[in-house]
């Protein structure tokens, strides 16, 4: 893309991930001219005490556009599959949140720490990984280029807001009507519910349908997803996804198994000097990330880094981010600031 003072962006979507797209583009401070915000209807909404006129959603929406970012909808075709390439067409490069195009051969998937040159080989489409996949690959990426990783068994505990704006509203609904009932009975049913089993004062190992060898196609993504970032499918990855009563901030439970030595001091070393992470790993100060304190951030957090007690080379890693934020809107804005030559 020429290089401009100013690009003309459209947000697609107005969502949790949309919203946040929003936000975010504000905060970092990019360089924009005209401002589209496009969704299935017109309306008028506000973001952070900031009015937005929000457009109905055409062909014709995209002429001018340079950078279209769109937020996505994770586990069926999202606008991007009917809106990408008419937007590729009248000359925008379009970033997009959703799994529609992130295991085309021809579409880079790109976290910027990780695989940033990435960008350089698009033709008019970039992917945006799933929020699980990035936070992880974050983290990974810089002990893989140190010494290599050989296999990595993950379990996510995903936050509500990961399905969305009724999953959060699910949550609420359901702890308002434990607490109604003065926590005897903990067996409730929101009025509408967004995911498949109750979520407030539980868990559930189950992100997205069951496929392939009974994972699901969410645990399948970190597979996928992870050996498309690191240019590397010689990783052997195993995954248990869990919706956990969190309303935004997903934490993993990472083990890795490295090609070569690697202490805990060393990766510590490793992760403190990489872009975009934030090691808080205190244990005599009770110091390790959790959800509540990453919310609204961008760094990936890592904690918790120790051996493996009984295998050569494993170390167990605790890694947290905001999947709205890292997981999703600030990774696709960072990809934009790729392409425009504003990424730092």
């Amino acid at each position: 893309m020429r290089k401009k003072s100013k690009y003309n962006v459209a947000v697609i979507g107005v969502g949790a991930v949309g919203i946040e797209m929003l936000r975010v583009l504000k905060q970092r401070n990019f360089p924009i001219g005209e401002l589209r915000v496009l969704a299935r209807s017109s309306r008028k909404i506000e973001v952070d005490g900031e009015e937005y006129s929000v457009q109905s959603i055409a062909p014709e929406s995209f002429d001018g556009i340079d950078i279209a970012l769109f937020a996505g909808t994770e586990g069926e075709k999202g606008a991007a599959v009917i809106y990408a390439q008419e937007a590729v067409k009248r000359g925008a490069v379009v970033i997009d949140n959703g799994a529609d195009f992130r295991m085309d051969p021809a579409v880079p998937l790109v976290v910027p720490e990780v695989n940033g040159k990435d960008v350089l080989t698009h033709k008019g489409i970039i992917a945006n990984p799933n929020c699980s996949t990035i936070q992880m690959v974050v983290a990974l990426g810089p002990i893989h280029q140190a010494v290599g990783i050989s296999r990595i068994i993950v379990t996510t505990l995903q936050a509500s807001s990961g399905a969305g704006k009724q999953a959060v509203q699910q949550l609420k609904e359901e702890n308002s009507l434990i607490a109604a009932n003065g926590y005897f009975n903990l067996h409730v049913s929101a009025e509408k519910k967004a995911m498949p089993q109750q979520l407030a004062y539980n868990v559930f190992p189950h992100i997205g349908s069951f496929v392939e060898g009974d994972y699901t196609n969410e645990e399948w993504k970190l597979v996928r997803e992870t050996h498309k970032i690191m240019h590397d499918d010689t990783i052997k990855i195993s995954a248990t996804t869990v919706r956990v009563p969190v309303r935004t901030g997903h934490s993993e439970s990472v083990y890795i198994e490295t090609r070569s030595p690697l202490t805990p001091e060393n990766a510590r070393d490793i992760l403190s000097k990489s872009p975009g992470i934030e090691v808080m790993d205190d244990l005599k100060k009770n110091l390790y990330p959790m959800p509540k304190d990453c919310e609204g951030k961008d760094e990936t957090f890592v904690g918790r880094i120790r051996q493996d007690m009984f295998v050569n080379n494993g170390l167990w890693l605790w890694i947290v981010a905001d999947n709205l934020r890292k997981g999703a809107a600030t990774n696709a804005v960072q990809i934009a600031e790729v392409v425009v030559g504003n990424y730092k």
